[in-house]
């Protein structure tokens, strides 16, 4: 899977989401969906995970307290 960008991966995700929604997909394309999803869904979080963890160590290194500890 290639690097996207969080926004990118998100409407990749809604767009299967209104894929697996449709009442004729198939058991196999419904299948494929759920699988690229759960891809998709895991990318959006290792993505937010980073992000967060960068505004952390800012706001240590700045010397605001680190909301995570309070």
């Amino acid at each position: 899977m290639e690097d996207k960008s969080f926004e990118q991966y998100l409407t990749d995700l809604e767009k299967i989401l209104r894929s697996l929604e449709d009442k004729n997909i198939s058991l196999e394309d419904a299948v494929k969906g759920y699988t690229t999803g759960l891809e998709l869904s895991k990318k959006c979080y290792e993505i937010l995970n980073k992000s967060e963890e960068l505004v952390v160590q800012k706001m240590t290194e700045s010397g605001l307290v680190d909301f995570n500890k309070e």
